[in-house]
């Protein structure tokens, strides 16, 4: 017999790792919500043609990683290998610019790309984000960086380091570009084969090879993009650099930091923790002025980020045992007692806000309580043939054992009493 076995670079979610994902999406929603964004969701999958114009056609991701597919109409589709592109086109279609000047949209959702998996990398993996959409006034940046960094700040993650660096409008990018192929042109035949790609397609993607001698090459070699921006550019930066300084949020002007999609223009950053180890990034961002207007919306400003879950899941110590959430585990003995525990397991979920376990196995009284201890329940509600021959039940403290016995028809007045 074939046993199926998960897809490599994915993994399963089981209800007691799930807990920790409730919690982290939990308070990941609530916070945005506190700085007025508003949650969106978007297809699993899209034309190819969005990542392709949106990304870049000389990206890893477009090139190397994503899930792509001809379905029966001939149409070219592709599972989501980041959120932004498809955000905006959400926005460029249902005309939000006609709405209100400004939006302030959050996402918690699922990912796809064919990477080699490591740890807190996988081909379908999670993330949450942001995009603000409309002001491109510094004071939106620094709503953006300050939020990514609150978010981790509020998770007790220490250690972390927020990069930024100003790579300009998209103004300024072919001159700079022209002076970095020259500045670089010598030493081709030193870097790895893609880099040899990129240095004649598209060379600011240069700066997203992990290769030791080719970032060697770019740290001693290459003209840093900063020293090309424009005076507006400049200024757009400093301003940001001293609303940080205000808000005592530490940073680093890291001028090497480009990011690694092809729509980002003015303001990038990341956001990395040394807890992780050599993969230590947590989030990154930036502004992408041009975006919207490249896939057939108005020029719009913007500036938004993305971040793993599973790199916050590291960076917090891993999956956490919480503190079990079940309220009564219903113990029965015998058919009869089994169908009153259905009535009263109801009653419980519907007029208390209790959560209930209803014992289904028809298990020995022993196993039965072995089980209510096994999944946390805080309280056991016993009902055995005398009982449920004398209208009565027996109520157990699971955590000081503790017993009292009362008619079946109190037990909702009594569990109202412990709320």
């Amino acid at each position: 017999m074939v046993q199926f076995r998960n897809i490599k670079g994915t993994h399963d979610l089981f209800p007691e790792e799930l807990k920790t994902w409730q919690m982290i999406e939990k308070k990941i929603h609530e916070i945005m919500q506190k700085y007025g964004y508003g949650e969106i969701r978007t297809p699993v999958f899209e034309n190819t043609e969005l990542f392709v114009r949106g990304i870049g056609t000389d990206t890893d991701i477009v090139n190397k990683e994503m899930y792509s597919w001809i379905d029966q109409g001939g149409n070219s589709l592709t599972l989501k290998p980041e959120l932004t592109a498809p955000v905006i086109r959400a926005y460029v279609q249902n005309q939000l610019n006609k709405q209100h000047p400004i939006h302030r949209l959050y996402y918690f959702d699922t990912l796809f790309r064919r990477e080699r998996p490591q740890k807190g990398r996988q081909r379908q993996f999670y993330q949450f984000g942001v995009e603000a959409i409309g002001s491109p006034y510094p004071e939106q940046d620094v709503e953006i960086i300050s939020l990514a960094y609150g978010i981790y700040k509020n998770f007790g993650i220490e250690k972390m380091e927020v990069k930024i660096n100003s790579i300009g409008s998209s103004e300024i990018r072919p001159t700079y570009l022209a002076l970095l192929k020259k500045s670089l042109q010598k030493y081709i035949d030193d870097f790895c084969n893609s880099c040899k790609l990129r240095l004649q397609n598209n060379a600011l993607r240069l700066f997203d090879c992990k290769n030791s001698q080719c970032q060697e090459i770019l740290m001693e070699k290459a003209p840093y993009i900063f020293d090309s921006i424009s005076s507006d550019d400049h200024a757009h930066f400093i301003d940001i650099t001293r609303r940080l300084d205000e808000m005592d949020i530490p940073y680093v002007h890291d001028k090497s930091l480009v990011r690694g999609l092809d729509y980002y223009t003015h303001t990038t950053f990341e956001i990395s923790s040394s807890s992780l180890g050599s993969q230590d990034a947590l989030c990154g961002g930036g502004r992408y002025n041009d975006l919207i207007q490249q896939i057939g919306g108005k020029s719009t400003p913007a500036v938004g980020f993305a971040a793993g879950v599973e790199r916050l899941i590291l960076a917090i110590g891993g999956m956490k045992t919480l503190e079990s959430s079940i309220d009564i585990y219903l113990i029965t003995i015998g058919n009869e007692a089994n169908a009153m525990a259905s009535n009263i397991a109801n009653e419980l979920r519907e007029k208390n806000d209790n959560i209930v376990i209803l014992e289904t196995l028809r298990r020995s009284m022993k196993s039965q309580m072995r089980e209510a201890n096994r999944c946390g329940a805080k309280h056991a509600i016993i009902i055995g043939e005398e009982e449920l021959a004398n209208g009565m039940v027996i109520i157990k403290d699971m955590k000081t054992s503790k017993q009292v016995e009362l008619p079946s028809s109190d037990i909702i007045k009594f569990f109202n009493s412990k709320s």
